[in-house]
């Protein structure tokens, strides 16, 4: 497994990670046992980064986390960063201290820790990426021992960019795959110039990009892939990265085809080829079986993909994506 520096964390990371959501909720029903079972083949396979949030199943995601790593005991060796920010209304004035004080103790309590790893802001809206207030707040939380570092999770390149700015940001979590490109124009260079850590979510295109999908494939009511494509629940860029579904399904078709000549499944190359962007700490693809999440660590090892797959990646992006894409986030 390829590791890189967690930004300003100074941590050491998986190039591949785990992302937990589905572990929580609004991926169907993912029971106990498959959780940790998922974790366990995950940190076996050298994965030592896990992403959660304190809202993915109203803290679920969390306990699990903390209840698998207290059998692993000290020394896991496992990063785990967590989110905060969505458990009220996304209003400016809800990003105080006070709230920030009662976020974080849930989630130390829920992971079982003194100081959590990496606490990131749950994609807020922009007007809180801009406040002074609101980092004078995390520093202090940073100062008192409740986190080590913080980040942001944001929706836009102008959101990444403009925390970037911020001294004490550590790293920025935004969606980076090959149906979204716009990050690698200005937020990688800024990212890397400040030693800010890009952590990439949503790299498969919530599963558009395993090239597995067709016309006919449907889910489940409880996921999000289902009740959340007009975006009436969240931002629609977070399912199947904003792209429309007929469209991407003929995207990941010259995506499979790109693929055809790689060491490796289309999904790890997937996978692949944003884990090895300069600039980029962690990509965090979930995983709702063992052997999904065995496969997904399977990428962080494989040989450089090259120029010319990254060709072919911005001409499908190009052709059928970045009319529709690029403009919004």
């Amino acid at each position: 497994m390829q590791t890189h520096v967690l930004g300003k964390t100074n941590r050491t990371v998986s190039a591949v990670g785990l992302g937990t959501w589905q572990l929580g909720a609004d991926w169907g029903d993912v029971s106990e046992a498959d959780a940790l079972a998922v974790l366990a083949a995950s940190a076996d396979a050298g994965v030592t980064f896990f992403d959660t949030a304190d809202v993915y199943g109203d803290g679920r995601s969390e306990a699990l986390i903390g209840q698998f790593l207290r059998s692993r005991g000290e020394g896991h060796g496992i990063t785990v960063a967590t989110k905060m920010g969505r458990r009220m209304e996304q209003l400016p004035e809800n990003y105080v201290m006070e709230n920030f004080r009662a976020w974080t103790d849930r989630s130390r309590k829920n992971l079982g820790v003194d100081t959590l790893d990496l606490v990131q802001l749950h994609c807020p809206p922009s007007a809180v990426v801009t406040s002074d207030e609101v980092y004078d707040a995390l520093d202090t939380l940073v100062a008192e021992g409740a986190i080590a570092a913080y980040g942001l999770s944001v929706e836009t390149c102008q959101q990444a960019l403009d925390a970037i700015a911020r001294p004490n940001v550590a790293t920025i979590q935004i969606i980076l795959n090959a149906f979204r490109l716009k990050p690698l124009d200005a937020v990688l260079p800024a990212a890397r110039e400040a030693g800010v850590g890009i952590i990439a979510r949503v790299p498969l295109a919530s599963g558009l990009l395993t090239g597995k999908y067709t016309a006919e494939t449907t889910f489940a009511e409880n996921d999000h892939r289902n009740f959340n494509r007009d975006g009436s629940h969240f931002d629609v860029g977070e399912t199947f990265s904003g792209v429309d579904f007929a469209v991407g399904l003929e995207a990941a078709d010259r995506f499979s085809a790109l693929a055809d000549g790689v060491d490796g499944t289309t999904t790890q190359a997937a996978l692949a080829w944003v884990a090895q962007l300069d600039g980029v700490s962690s990509v965090i693809p979930g995983a709702r079986s063992t052997g999904q999440a065995e496969a997904n660590a399977a990428a962080g090892s494989m040989a450089p993909l090259g120029a010319d797959f990254t060709d072919g990646v911005r001409g499908i992006y190009d052709d059928l994506l970045r009319a529709g894409i690029h403009p919004r986030w």
